[in-house]
């Protein structure tokens, strides 16, 4: 059994890797068809719903089996508080059907079309499909949590990216060469890691101009959440390369003339490749919550682009959320992607270990 076959076989035993891993297949499916799949325009407002409670998905009607529908909402005011009420209407049922056309959307950029995969055949200003409920502009949370995942599900991949492709060639730079450049890398490193990590994220994520638009500002905070990710790696990658330097094939390369760079990108990386997938699948879900808490706080993603940490920020207030518990569900997918990305990261953890015996089956 060669070393690639071992690891599948390791990790596919792990039940919790797997649950992981398949969560995080779905979650990634979701956003990537997340204009298909959401029955809505994530930025559309309809003012008749505002704070719209989820509708129940009915299946009979007066005892009979009508398949999956909706009754309509009546909107009214409670006359001794005047807050805002949602009722069904019995006398309208709305069918939920599949590839129904509903709001225009642009589709990767690709083409435009107002397909949806599901939804119902209703005048959004007159009766809507709300799976998680609406937010205080009448938007579909779903919608919208869909579109939300899809930054906050990347910033977490792409600054993992960057952070661990610091780390690895800083650590790798320190530990080769030693000497003064060691000692003045690890200095910057103390430094930086001496400093709280929530102020320095706000720090620098006040320092983007609020004029740039929201795909600037996203590869903004991209920046900002890597620029802090990388010095553990780098630590753990100046150790390791410390207990290399001196062993025989580093030491026939340089015999052999191959160049310091060549060494170290050539010989000593590929030899730490096993820790660096397993330390960014597991740094991922801190990006994902650095990410959140900087949009939660209102320094990060910016309207009309939405994310998971910018939905949650709208449950700050105690009188919204004691009226509207479901603008909480987007802390629930933020829950889900930082275990499944635990879960998967343990378990490359445990099928990576060269000293992990194999059972044979």
């Amino acid at each position: 059994m060669n070393t690639w076959q071992r690891v599948f076989y390791q990790f596919r035993r792990h039940k919790l890797g797997l649950i992981g891993f398949w969560t995080l297949v779905v979650l990634y499916v979701l956003i990537i068809f997340a204009d298909f799949i959401s029955p809505y325009n994530f930025t559309e407002t309809h003012s008749r719903f505002t704070y719209a409670p989820p509708t129940k998905i009915r299946f009979f009607h007066e005892g009979k089996f009508k398949g999956p529908f909706v009754y309509g909402l009546k909107r009214t005011r409670d006359p001794v508080t005047f807050k805002v009420k949602y009722e069904e209407d019995r006398s309208k049922i709305y069918p939920i059907k599949l590839f129904v056309k509903g709001e225009e959307y642009e589709f990767w950029g690709l083409f435009k079309t107002d397909v949806h995969l599901f939804g119902i055949e209703s005048d959004p200003n007159q009766m809507m499909l709300l799976l998680f409920g609406a937010d205080r502009f009448g938007r579909d949370l779903f919608s919208r949590v869909l579109h939300g995942g899809r930054v906050s599900l990347t910033v977490g991949l792409v600054g993992t990216f960057i952070s661990v492709l610091i780390g690895s060639i800083v650590g790798s730079v320190s530990g080769y060469y030693g000497g003064w450049i060691d000692v003045l890398i690890q200095r910057f490193i103390e430094l930086l890691r001496s400093f709280p990590r929530i102020p320095l994220w706000l720090a620098l994520s006040v320092i983007l101009p609020p004029s740039w638009p929201s795909t600037w500002v996203y590869f903004g905070i991209v920046i900002v959440l890597s620029l802090i990710g990388w010095m553990g790696v780098a630590r753990v990658v100046r150790g390791m390369v410390l207990s290399m330097r001196e062993k025989e094939f580093v030491l026939a390369a340089k015999v052999a003339g191959v160049s310091n760079f060549k060494i170290i990108t050539r010989h000593l990386i590929p030899n730490i490749m096993s820790y660096l997938v397993v330390v960014s699948t597991l740094s991922i879900p801190g990006m994902i919550l650095g990410e959140s808490a900087i949009s939660f706080l209102g320094l990060g993603i910016k309207e009309p682009m939405t994310s998971w940490g910018l939905l949650l920020n709208q449950a700050q207030s105690l009188s919204a959320l004691s009226t509207s518990p479901w603008l909480l569900i987007p802390g629930f997918f933020i829950m889900v992607s930082v275990l499944a990305f635990n879960f998967v990261g343990d378990a490359l953890r445990d099928a990576l270990d060269p000293y992990r015996t194999v059972e044979k089956v």
